[in-house]
């Protein structure tokens, strides 16, 4: 986690700033908080929170920035504000990952142990850091997915992302957060001159982007504007300067090379070896359709004027000359399908939330992507956060909605403090606010963090979370769209699928309509990660293969060995041989193909890959990341990862099988939601594609 208040916590951010105004910086704030007057401080950050709907883990957040952990003596001072048990106070703070109830030993190092990482050498990282840090005035936890999938195996320090980590690298990472060595802080757009723009999304942040803006800061005659990045990845930091009109792109640079390239003439577009040449000329850039990401990369993502003057608003100003069942109408006309993975037409789903008669209803925003292989939302929310904060105010007014909330992964830092400063720019430019755009509506949006929970990406149990409860998915029926937030008609919406509504609404739904195929309309925002050669975003029309995505755009392996399996969809996605590299990006044709699109996250294995242990994998993550409601999903999933082993030694190996097989229809048919129910997918995937892992003779390495 970020360490920043008003970073994490937007609006609440007096609350807190009072209360801790004698506490000290945080390097020094794991105190003693039973003994005053820290814990009358403490108290008051609780109490700041009573009113707050929902307010239990913001003030969770706000006590553990505060002190470090939140403190048991607290819980009952918790119990009282919220008019709730010390029990259910107690169920909370353990459900969450992030929470705890000790002081740390010292900097959180998060290592990433998700199948994107486990692709390029993570799970031998993740056994170096543990060893490392064993012991060490340092806590070294893991984690399932930073959202740096296509340049792995990933580390944060304090919520500071990193890349490219090898069993080497982590021992100097650790070394360094055991040192309480400074981490590289950002800077703003700034200065005057020829416009240079450096990247502030945190993957080109993970690459040195910030070292490279503090360089050219110090450059007279340059103004450096940070944007966002286009989505090469491989190229970060990718740095652009600005010559007659034309953006000329630079990269990979370091700080270390900026002096010779401005010796180069890099103000003017001058010759050098990492000269690229005009953006918008690069093949990678050349071959896209940009509609959901028109802006990513384009803008500065902190100016409102610079939205507007590329285009944004347009959405806005045409939904709110309409009415809102024209507004319905046109989404559902553009064929718009969720994003988020389950790919239901979000034009039903607003229908259904207008026709209620529910004088409060409630706009949320699923920012919770936790899918390894996926970072989209991430640098969306980073890159073009006023196009998110658009979609969801048409959609407030299409259903008669007069509240938003964005439930952010707590993992995403750079996106929480990007959509906090434009919640706060956007109501200053009366695109929020109670009269939005002058005219009668009200809309408010609110940034909601969560605490380390994948499950709570499901839609009910985001709402359960949203509500300060425990992540605990709902039976349905009832649905969100009736019985949703605080018990209220609730759209839930993925941000790809929110993200897109003001392009559809400026460009009308016949223009997005004639994009893809099938029923599958509109592009598709993909996610190319694990042992990728070139990683990083792709928006295209629905219809392009799978194979013209890894091998021609991705250009096949990292490290130049074949390509033996595809993890498409996440970690609940199945695992796709290359003889089906022909299969094309349409939700129908994935599905007859026993296969999900899910969110667009495409995770590359090499000929190492171990297929036998990946399916174990599926089954502990499951194990690890279960809301513990259903038995199959519960308790299943644990016997998947008992099975499993038991197989790879050897031992009554086909009956075992044969067992698995019949717990995956168990867990498939029997579970509350996806977790639980698409779980199965990549052991099945496994087992049938790549049969020969599972009797693979023991002791033998792939």
């Amino acid at each position: 986690m970020a360490h920043n208040a008003t970073l994490i916590f937007g609006h609440y951010c007096p609350i807190i700033e009072r209360a801790l105004s004698d506490i000290g910086p945080y390097r020094l704030r794991l105190l003693a908080v039973s003994t005053a007057p820290h814990r009358l401080q403490l108290e008051a950050i609780v109490r700041g929170f009573g009113t707050t709907p929902g307010g239990l883990l913001p003030a969770l957040h706000a006590l553990q920035h505060a002190a470090g952990y939140i403190d048991r003596d607290l819980i009952d001072v918790l119990a009282d504000t919220f008019n709730i048990s010390v029990a259910e106070v107690h169920g909370v703070i353990t459900f969450y990952k992030d929470f705890r109830t000790t002081p740390p030993a010292g900097p959180i190092v998060h290592v990433c142990r998700a199948e994107a990482c486990q692709a390029r050498g993570g799970r031998e990282v993740w056994e170096r850091a543990q060893a490392k840090g064993e012991g060490k005035a340092v806590v070294v936890e893991e984690v399932f997915c930073l959202g740096h999938c296509a340049l792995g195996p990933a580390v944060a320090v304090d919520g500071h992302l990193m890349g490219g980590v090898t069993t080497k690298t982590i021992d100097t990472i650790i070394g360094n957060a055991i040192a309480r060595k400074p981490l590289p802080e950002s800077i703003d757009s700034c200065g005057d001159g020829v416009t240079v723009y450096v990247p502030r999304d945190a993957a080109s942040r993970a690459a040195g982007s910030d070292e490279v803006a503090s360089v050219l800061a110090q450059t007279p005659g340059v103004r450096v504007v940070r944007n966002g990045s286009w989505g090469m990845l491989w190229l970060e930091p990718m740095i652009e300067v600005v010559v007659d009109g034309t953006r000329i792109a630079y990269g990979p640079v370091q700080a270390t090379d900026v002096p010779k390239l401005l010796k180069a003439g890099l103000l003017t577009g001058g010759d050098h070896k990492l000269r690229l040449g005009p953006t918008m000329q690069l093949p990678w850039m050349q071959r896209q359709q940009r509609v959901t990401f028109q802006r990513v990369g384009l803008v500065d993502p902190r100016s409102a004027a610079d939205y507007e003057a590329n285009g944004g608003i347009a959405g806005l100003r045409r939904a709110i000359g309409m009415t809102p069942s024209a507004v319905v109408q046109e989404v559902t006309d553009s064929g718009l399908r969720g994003r988020g993975g389950a790919a239901f037409p979000t034009g039903i789903k607003w229908k259904t939330v207008l026709e209620t008669t529910d004088a409060t209803k409630y706009i949320v925003c699923n920012a919770d992507e936790g899918d390894s292989g996926t970072f989209a939302d991430r640098m969306l929310m980073e890159g073009d956060p006023f196009m998110l904060l658009e979609g969801m105010t048409i959609a407030g007014f299409a259903v008669g909605a007069s509240v938003g909330y964005i439930y952010v992964r707590s993992e995403y830092p750079e996106a929480i403090e990007a959509l906090n400063e434009a919640v706060k720019a956007a109501t200053a430019q009366g695109w929020l606010g109670e009269s939005v755009l002058g005219t009668d509506f009200s809309f408010n949006i609110h940034v909601r963090v969560g605490a380390g929970s994948y499950v709570c990406g499901e839609e009910t149990a985001l709402l359960e979370s949203l509500e300060g409860k425990r992540g605990v998915v709902r039976a349905k029926p009832p649905l969100p769209a009736h019985v949703g937030l605080f018990g209220k008609p609730t759209v839930i919406n993925n941000v790809l699928s929110l993200g897109t509504v003001p392009a559809i609404l400026a460009d009308g739904a016949a223009a997005y309509e004639a994009l893809g195929v099938g029923r599958s309309r509109g592009t598709q925002v993909l996610q190319l990660a694990g042992n990728i050669a070139r990683g990083g975003i792709f928006e295209t029309a629905f219809g392009t293969t799978l194979g013209e995505v890894v091998n021609d755009l991705g250009g096949g392996t990292a490290n130049g060995r074949p390509i033996r399996a595809v993890q498409v969809g996440g970690p609940l996605g199945a695992y796709i041989p290359t003889t089906r590299f022909d299969l094309p990006f349409d939700y129908e044709a994935f599905a007859a193909a026993d296969a999900i699109v899910g969110h667009g996250g495409i995770v590359v294995f090499d000929d190492t890959v171990d297929m036998a242990a990946q399916a174990r994998f599926a089954m502990e993550f499951c194990a690890v990341e279960s809301c513990g409601k259903c038995t199959p999903c519960r308790i299943g999933s644990t016997r998947g990862v008992e099975l499993i082993d038991k197989i790879t030694a050897g031992i009554d190996r086909s009956a075992n099988i044969d067992v698995l097989v019949d717990l995956c229809e168990v867990m498939a048919d029997g579970s509350l939601c996806a977790m639980g129910g698409l779980t199965p997918l990549p052991v099945r995937s496994a087992l049938n594609n790549f049969t020969e892992d599972f009797h693979r003779t023991v002791g033998a390495k792939k």
